[in-house]
């Protein structure tokens, strides 16, 4: 049996890989921390709400992110938060900010940071 089209194959990841080995992930990823659901006083990228960090070799930056929950107060908002803080970042040509639920956020995908933080280890 093969897959179909619309089925990942097995052993495709859920979360695309980030450019971890591009010169301004580690900045983008610091400006992602400096953004924090009002909710909950953890930032996002240590929640678990940044799937991906891609940079083009022309310095093109697009995160990919979720919310804790498809309902939040904020969802309206937070993307244009994310934006605003990524675009800070010297160097960077472009922003793109792209949501996704798929796959839905869990809090398995917290930092051990958050967790101590919120009290859960």
């Amino acid at each position: 049996m093969t897959a179909t089209p619309e089925e990942p194959l097995e052993g495709t990841p859920l979360i695309k890989p980030s450019t971890t080995d591009h010169p301004l992930y580690e900045k983008v990823v610091e400006a992602c921390r400096t953004v924090y659901d009002p909710e909950i006083p953890v930032n996002i990228y240590d929640l678990g709400l940044v799937y991906t960090i891609e940079i083009s070799p022309e310095n093109d930056a697009k995160v990919i992110m979720t919310l804790t929950a498809p309902g939040c107060p904020v969802a309206g908002e937070m993307p244009g938060w994310v934006h605003d803080a990524v675009a800070c970042v010297e160097g960077l040509r472009d922003v793109d900010i792209e949501m996704t639920f798929d796959p839905q956020w869990g809090m398995d995908m917290m930092s051990d940071e958050a967790r101590l933080e919120l009290g859960f280890m």
